[in-house]
C-alpha cells in the first residue's frame, strides 16, 4: 500500500521518501483539500486537539517535520503524513470529500474479516486482481500457487527459529543458489524497481522453478530437523545445488535462458489501477475522479525531480 500515491491534486504538496519507500503529504494541504477550509492549520491544529481528548489519539505522532516551499516563495517545516497515517487522520475529518475514503476503509476491513472468516475469498480476489491486469489464466494458476509455497516455507521458517530480517537474507540464497542471481540484480534485468514484486513479473518457468526451489529448500529443512538461521541457509545450498543443476541443464536443452528480462509493466499502468478502485467503489467516472482522483499506483519520481 505504501507506493500508492492518495492524492494527484496539484495542490497538495509531497515527497518521496526513500527510507520508508513512500510518499509523504503536506497534511494541512489535505485537510483544505478535503474541506476547503480557509485556515487548514488551525483546522488541523484542533482536529489534533479534538482527537486527543475525545480519543486519546494523537494523530501527529507519525507525522514528520518536511521543508516545502510557501506562497511567500520561502521555505518551511510542515507536518507531513505517509499513507497510513493519512488514512487515520481522514477518519477524523467531518467532510463529503472524506466519506468515499471512509467508504473504501470501510470496505478493505469487511474484507479482511471475511478472508480470516474464509482464506479462499482472499485467493478469489487475488485472482481477480490479476485478471483485471491482463494475466493469463494459466499464468495466474501458478502465481497463485507459488503464493501458498511460499507461505509454507516461511510458515516453516518461523516454527524453526528464523527471525524478522534473515526471512529476506534467505530468500535472496534461494535466487542466488537457483537463477544465479541475486534478487536485486534479478530486478535489474527485468528493467524492475524496488518496489515492484519480482514474483510478479516472473514467466510461468521462472515461477515454476521458484516453487521448485523453496519446496525442495523446505523438504531437506525438514529432514534434517534444521533449526534457525544457519541450518536454513544450508537446507537452500543444499537444495540450490539440486535446482541450479537442473535449470542448466534445462538452458542447455532449449538453448534458453530461464532467466528472463521480460516483465508485465505494461499491465501495471495507473489507468488500471484507477479502473480497478474505481469499479471496487462503485462510483461514476465523475464521481471517482473528484473524491477519488488519487488512487494511482504512482512509482517513485526521477532523482532529479525529488
Amino acid at each position: 500500500m505504501s507506493n500508492i500515491k492518495l492524492f494527484e491534486d496539484t495542490n497538495i504538496r509531497a515527497k518521496w521518501n526513500d527510507d520508508a519507500d513512500g510518499w509523504y503529504f503536506v497534511v494541512q494541504d489535505v485537510i483544505q483539500f478535503l474541506t476547503d477550509s480557509t485556515q487548514p492549520s488551525k483546522y488541523w491544529s484542533a482536529l489534533k486537539a479534538r482527537s486527543l481528548e475525545n480519543e486519546g489519539i494523537q494523530l501527529s505522532t507519525n507525522c514528520r517535520q518536511l521543508k516545502f516551499k510557501a506562497k511567500d516563495g520561502k521555505t518551511y517545516k510542515y507536518e507531513c503524513a505517509n499513507n497510513e497515517t493519512l488514512f487515520r487522520i481522514i477518519q477524523s475529518v467531518p467532510s463529503p470529500k472524506a466519506e468515499p475514503f471512509k467508504r473504501w476503509l470501510a470496505k478493505l476491513g469487511k474484507e479482511r474479516l471475511e478472508e480470516i472468516e474464509q482464506p479462499e475469498k482472499a485467493i478469489d480476489r487475488a485472482r481477480g486482481y490479476y485478471t483485471a491486469k491482463g494475466r493469463e489464466g494459466d499464468w495466474i494458476d501458478k502465481r497463485l500457487t507459488s503464493i501458498a509455497t511460499r507461505n509454507h516455507l516461511t510458515d516453516f521458517w518461523k516454527s524453526s527459529g528464523v527471525q524478522n530480517a534473515e526471512y529476506a537474507i534467505l530468500t535472496n540464497q534461494i535466487y542466488s543458489t537457483t537463477f544465479g542471481q541475486t534478487a536485486f540484480q534479478y530486478k535489474t534485468i527485468k528493467g524492475l524497481q524496488k518496489k515492484d514484486s519480482l514474483r510478479d513479473h516472473m514467466t510461468p518457468i521462472e515461477l515454476i522453478m521458484t516453487m521448485f526451489a523453496e519446496q525442495s529448500s523446505k523438504e531437506i529443512a525438514e529432514a534434517h530437523k534444521a533449526h534457525g538461521f544457519d541450518q536454513n541457509k544450508k537446507a537452500i545450498d543444499e537444495a540450490g545445488k539440486i535446482i541450479g543443476k537442473a535449470r542448466q541443464e534445462l538452458e542447455a536443452k532449449t538453448g534458453k535462458a530461464v532467466v528472463s528480462n521480460e516483465n508485465f509493466k505494461h499491465q501495471e499502468t495507473d489507468e488500471i489501477t484507477r479502473n480497478i478502485a474505481q469499479r471496487e467503489n462503485k462510483l461514476s467516472p465523475k464521481e471517482f475522479d473528484k473524491n477519488l482522483k488519487g488512487l494511482l499506483n504512482t512509482p517513485p519520481p526521477h532523482k532529479d525531480e525529488k
